[in-house]
């Protein structure tokens, strides 16, 4: 069931594709043939008009994925597939930092702070614990606020170049709100959750029982040492980290029944002993318990209209950056020339080179 809680900005679904677009440069990469024996040197694998993409900054914005499907057997077709994506995006990327440029959306300093507290502020941390955080995750503050800066800029710009093209009728918000909340329940209790999990198997290279010593050790971080349960979900929680594993408002009986049990004997603000599920160790957080009110079409229509802003702008975006990519000099190079045949099917030609 789909919470009452509003999404942080009309842009959000757009951001989180766009900060799929940024890599730093700072692994070594293979140049010429496809395969797992090419020697690993740096180079340029695109030029887009007069900036480049390193070879070095496709091969990190892939890594863990390209790991994932080596281990999985994958042939180096798939591979290569998959490094022509990366680079894809990272085109993407200097695309829309020509446009920032442009126009002059730059970002300022004061602005960069401003996002960087708001964060904190809607996970409920404290600067130093969300800086804390994202040391712990592998970045450096400079290269955080960076990330940020970027995101910012390109959010900045899409909302100028296409927002105001956008419109949204109710009838297309009745249509959603119909396919999300017909058939909600009329009655009953709703609680409100907070969730730590750490998955185990997989793609993630982590056993059970590392899994359930991490949550069980976040367990007790909140329940013996006395921190705040979101600043630890924000910090090791892999479901709605952002958000300090708040799931939000659920119907109790629409809840799965390991859950169900988990909360039952729960007052609001306790947590639950480890649940070790078939896909990772969690812990859960009762925030609050409710009588269910079924969500009416006033209630859900402000984020419904965004929720609908944000696809009709997704469309939008994806025909600003064909147009982007006509408009422009793209030539892959190397190992990237040749990669990239196993994505013709995706990637637009326009006037671009390296085929």
């Amino acid at each position: 069931m789909t919470s009452r809680r509003e999404i942080c900005h009309p842009l959000a679904a757009v951001i989180r594709r766009l900060q799929l677009l940024f890599a730093s440069a700072l692994l070594l990469a293979p140049t010429a043939a496809p395969a797992a024996e090419a020697l690993l040197i740096d180079g340029i694998a695109a030029q887009v008009d007069s900036r480049i993409v390193l070879v070095s900054e496709v091969m990190l914005s892939v890594r863990s994925q390209e790991q994932a499907l080596r281990q999985a057997g994958a042939p180096e077709s798939e591979i290569a597939k998959l490094r022509a994506d990366g680079l894809e995006r990272l085109i993407e990327a200097r695309l829309i930092e020509k446009v920032i440029e442009d126009v002059d959306l730059r970002a300022s300093d004061e602005e960069i702070d401003g996002v960087v507290e708001g964060i904190a502020e809607d996970n409920g941390i404290s600067l130093e614990q969300l800086y804390a955080s994202v040391v712990f995750h592998g970045l450096s503050v400079e290269e955080y606020r960076a990330q940020i800066r970027a995101d910012y800029e390109r959010r900045n710009v899409v909302n100028a170049m296409l927002g105001p093209k956008i419109e949204v009728t109710e009838e297309e918000v009745k249509a959603v709100y119909r396919e999300r909340f017909g058939d909600q329940p009329t009655g009953g209790d709703s609680v409100r959750v907070r969730q730590i999990l750490r998955a185990y198997g997989g793609p993630t290279e982590r056993s059970e029982e590392t899994a359930c010593e991490e949550a069980r050790a976040a367990r007790e971080r909140v329940v013996v040492g006395g921190e705040d349960f979101r600043a630890v979900a924000a910090e090791v929680s892999e479901v709605a980290p952002r958000d300090g594993g708040d799931i939000g408002w659920l119907p109790v009986d629409s809840v799965a029944t390991w859950m169900r049990e988990a909360l039952g004997p729960l007052e609001p603000g306790e947590v639950s002993d480890l649940i070790i599920l078939p896909f990772g160790c969690s812990i859960l957080q009762l925030v609050e318990r409710r009588a269910y009110e079924p969500v009416t079409f006033e209630q859900a229509t402000p984020t419904l209209t965004r929720e609908v802003w944000e696809r009709k702008l997704e469309r939008e975006y994806r025909t600003w950056i064909e147009e982007l990519r006509e408009r422009s000099y793209i030539e892959r190079r190397g190992y990237f020339a040749d990669a990239a045949r196993f994505g013709e099917q995706t990637f637009p030609v326009g006037r671009e080179g390296g085929r």
